[in-house]
């Protein structure tokens, strides 16, 4: 396969990436209408918004399927609900039970009232935020670092510090399948059509197997170092992933090729997300700012200023707002003590 534009490194592609390489970009012609539109929102939406949400640092950020919900998970051993109210998120609940860090979380596809949670304290927990309760606690061989739900919402798949995934069945809460990879795993997902299991791994690669067989289909080297995060875009067109050399590329689902890289991050990049109409990509690492490109040429669209490391991101699934969780210290008071908020991008300038 050719090697993409991601391992030329960011200097063999000038100033915009492999996107300015693009026979659509938008290069001469100025941004798109797309660029410009959501520039000029963002000019008038440019708030960021802190809220209070643990006593330590905030791991992971998501959103239910239908937006009215954002969940955080802490190096607090608790998970964290909110309620989207008009310009505010509103704390409904906090989710105790895990004996360690919460990881990673994530909802139920298509279910707004179940997230899950994968913790270092081995286990995984289903929690109903009707009931504000745990609904499962499933017991894991090792220590829970990333996980996912399966688009068709009838599997749960938890990655662990040794590369084991476990599938779990998310009706019985039982392990289905248990696969021990050669290589570090770094994070897993489903594709949108259910039918192949991704997995970014150390080596710079891309893991594909079909599901459920779990054979082996192909495996991309998409970096020439450790490869850190992948997303799909909701419409189905594109995954995108971010890795140690601080690129972010994107590859088209269909013919597994990358169509364009990201270069505006110096740091190795920990988190992506794509926005509900999948029109754009917010990548972010140890740069002060998160970055917000237009998918399509790879232009960059807006960038978030922060103050430290920012650990994950996450668009809302209906609106233009960016809910985010950085390496916050309170400084306020005591330079060490970690302030534990989530943050919320994409507000009205006068709330």
């Amino acid at each position: 396969m050719a090697v993409p534009a991601a391992a030329m490194g960011p200097s063999a592609l000038g100033p915009g990436g492999a996107g300015s390489l693009a026979p659509w970009s938008s290069v001469g012609g100025g941004p798109t209408r797309y660029v410009l539109g959501m520039q000029e929102l963002f000019r008038g939406h440019s708030k960021t918004r802190e809220f209070p949400a643990h006593s330590a640092k905030v791991h992971s950020v998501a959103w239910s399927c239908d937006g009215r919900r954002l969940a955080s998970g802490s190096f607090d051993k608790t998970a964290s609900v909110f309620l989207l109210e008009k310009d505010r998120l509103v704390k409904e609940n906090n989710y105790r039970g895990h004996g360690d860090s919460v990881d990673q979380l994530c909802w139920h596809p298509s279910n707004p009232d179940l997230f899950v949670t994968a913790s270092g304290d081995k286990t995984i927990r289903i929690w109903d935020v009707r009931t504000t309760k745990c609904i499962a606690t499933v017991n894991t061989k090792g220590e829970n670092i990333n996980i996912c739900w399966s688009p068709d919402g009838q599997t749960i798949a938890v990655g662990n510090k040794d590369d084991v995934v476990t599938f779990i069945d998310a009706k019985t809460h039982r392990s289905k399948a248990e696969e021990q990879f050669k290589f570090e795993v770094n994070e897993i997902s489903w594709n949108n059509d259910n039918n192949m299991f991704f997995l970014t791994n150390g080596n710079g690669c891309i893991n594909i197997l079909s599901y459920p067989e779990l054979k082996p289909v192909q495996s991309i080297n998409a970096h020439p170092s450790n490869c850190i995060c992948i997303k799909f875009d909701p419409m189905g067109k594109y995954f995108a992933t971010g890795s140690a050399d601080a690129l972010v590329s994107l590859w088209d689902v269909d013919e597994l090729v990358c169509v364009r890289c990201f270069s505006r991050l110096d740091w190795p990049v920990r988190t992506l997300s794509f926005s509900h109409d999948g029109k754009m990509l917010a990548s972010a690492s140890e740069d002060h700012f998160i970055d917000i490109a237009e998918v399509e040429t790879g232009d960059k669209l807006w960038e978030v200023q922060c103050e430290s490391p920012t650990f994950t991101v996450a668009w809302h699934p209906k609106r233009p707002l960016l809910a985010f969780a950085c390496d916050d210290k309170d400084g306020k008071y005591d330079s060490s003590r970690e302030a534990g908020t989530v943050k919320l991008f994409g507000l009205p300038n006068d709330s």
